[in-house]
């Protein structure tokens, strides 16, 4: 297998080609349903042999040290895949915000990092991506120890493209220029890019390295410091991170890390004066407040990655047993967990019953179990309360009247393990349909023709991305126009790059992540106009 792709039979069929596109299942030309979520069926699967990992880091990184939380609170975190306790961990609060800010604006303000030569950042971002690289198991076992995703997606899928990601943005360090314009008067105008200053970033559970990849790469590269709020169900990995930067040279101050909860620590970042940007990943609801308490405060920027409810598009002429493949895993990878899940199934009527019977029929041949084992495909959700959450859609679902095809409740009773569930005859209107569920529970959904299912798709609060099956470049180019979404992925999904920008319209979202484009989050634009003595060379 590829160091830095799981490719599947699927995406070769397709010819997709992805740093994060990820295997989507080895019996893609079965011809027969087992149920291989069943006791017997994972308890074939063969152990997978990983690293010893130890749990030293779980204070707070403030200044270049690991501290204890000012109040001396801790919190636990926890193993999805039992509910046992991993580790307590330092629980950060409004005083332990400012006690970060504090560091990170003196770092700024005085520091040498915004004075370094770009080069030498650039330097220090990648001796960082080395040691990254060299501890790929490490952090990978923790991930899936600390969140239930699958250790094999871990390992080969996320964290190469985590080590590109640095890489990526080590290369922006040094071209980050700024512009001359010709003005209509004799007077010499500079355009200078410069860091925003002190960022504030808060990031999700589902995807706890990638996401403290997205923030920090770009801010890092542009000069800035940063203060970051890890979720408070996954806080390991990014403390374990932290620690890595130092190793390779991190001066002080740069990156600080603190754990804690939203409505504590994170309000106080959202809404301290002395942070001059803040960077979210979350849900709808939450960025909103966020947006607000930054509002409020010093009016600084905000840039938002928000929820999702994603339309999936199988049209008539899809091979529908890749089309079935693709579906499957635009909705059931990482547990169902991304914000831009392919979560509602929009098939054509006329093959929209043969879709139906194979859904069903991949999604009970789907591996769910142990993440640490191999050639699991679905580990448990996060934590109690999403798994809690995900019940009761699929509980909604039924009492909605749509049809349960399979799936519907909880595997076994330990651990947060929720049967890859698939609904049919679903309704626009059903909540289903309308609410980020955010687990493994498939709606499919009927529709006639191009112009319904573009109403319909759009028809929505949300507009983070969308997924189009077809063999018709006419059909595919009118629907990658008309969908209002900020990514499109045309017989492929999940198609993820350190230079593809990615990010929301609507109530998905504001602003850009990964590419060029998450550069402009971390840089103000300033203007020097002096005047020249002797026109006459202009």
């Amino acid at each position: 297998m590829a160091a830095r792709r799981i490719s599947s039979l699927l995406s070769r069929s397709l010819s997709v080609s992805s740093a994060f596109s990820l295997s989507l299942g080895k019996n893609f030309n079965r011809g027969k349903s087992i149920h291989r979520f069943s006791t017997a069926a994972a308890a074939a699967v063969e152990e997978l042999i990983t690293p010893t990992v130890q749990i030293n880091y779980t204070q707070l990184l403030i200044n270049g040290q690991f501290v204890d939380a000012a109040s001396g609170k801790t919190f636990p975190t926890f193993d999805p895949r039992t509910g046992e306790v991993i580790a307590n961990v330092a629980e950060g609060d409004a005083e332990d915000i400012n006690r970060a800010v504090s560091a990170a604006r003196k770092a700024f303000d005085e520091g040498p990092w915004p004075r370094m030569s770009p080069y030498e950042r650039s330097r220090i971002l990648l001796r960082f991506a080395d040691l990254a690289e060299k501890h790929n198991d490490e952090l990978a076992a923790l991930e899936t120890w600390n969140n239930g995703k699958p250790y094999e997606q871990a390992a080969k899928a996320e964290l190469p493209l985590f080590v590109r990601l640095f890489r990526y943005y080590a290369g922006w360090a040094d071209k980050i220029h700024g512009l001359t314009v010709q003005a209509d008067g004799p007077h010499h105008v500079q355009i200078l890019h410069e860091p925003i200053g002190v960022a504030g970033q808060i990031i999700p559970w589902n995807f706890p390295l990638m996401m403290f990849a997205w923030k920090v790469g770009p801010a890092l590269a542009c000069g800035n410091t940063i203060v970051l709020k890890t979720a408070e169900q996954t806080p390991l990995t990014a403390l374990f991170a932290a620690k890595l930067f130092h190793e390779a040279g991190l001066p002080p101050g740069i990156l600080n890390i603190v754990s804690g909860y939203g409505p504590t620590a994170g309000a106080a970042l959202a809404s301290h004066m002395d942070v001059d940007k803040i960077a979210f990943t979350g849900s709808t609801d939450t960025g909103k407040i966020v947006q607000e308490l930054a509002s409020k405060s010093n009016l600084k920027p905000v840039t938002l990655e928000l929820g999702g409810k994603s339309p999936f598009i199988v049209c008539e002429d899809a091979d529908i047993d890749q089309a079935v493949e693709l579906a499957h895993f635009a909705l059931f990878f990482n547990q169902g967990q991304c914000c831009c899940a392919g979560s509602r199934t929009f098939v054509h009527e006329s093959v929209y019953d043969e879709f139906i019977e194979k859904a069903k029929a991949r999604a009970l041949s789907r591996t769910v179990g142990d993440p640490f084992k191999k050639g699991i495909e679905q580990g448990p959700q996060i934590d109690p309360e999403q798994f809690a959450k995900v019940l009761r859609y699929i509980r909604s679902g039924i009492e909605s009247n749509a049809t349960l095809e399979c799936g519907g409740g909880r595997i076994g009773s330990k651990g947060y393990f929720v049967q890859p569930t698939v609904f049919s005859n679903v309704q626009d209107d059903m909540l289903i349909a309308k609410d980020e569920i955010f687990g493994p529970v498939q709606s499919i959904l009927k529709y006639k023709d191009l112009d319904e299912v573009i109403r319909r798709a759009n028809s929505t609060r949300y507009g983070l991305a969308a997924g189009v099956f077809t063999k018709n470049i006419n059909t595919a180019n009118t629907l990658t126009r008309a969908l209002r979404v900020g990514t499109v992925w045309v017989n492929c999904f999940d198609v993820f790059d350190a230079a593809i920008p990615f990010g929301g319209y609507k109530m998905s979202g504001v602003g850009r992540e990964k590419g060029i484009y998450s550069l402009n989050n971390y840089l103000q634009v300033k203007a020097v106009i002096t005047p020249l003595k002797n026109p006459a060379w202009l």
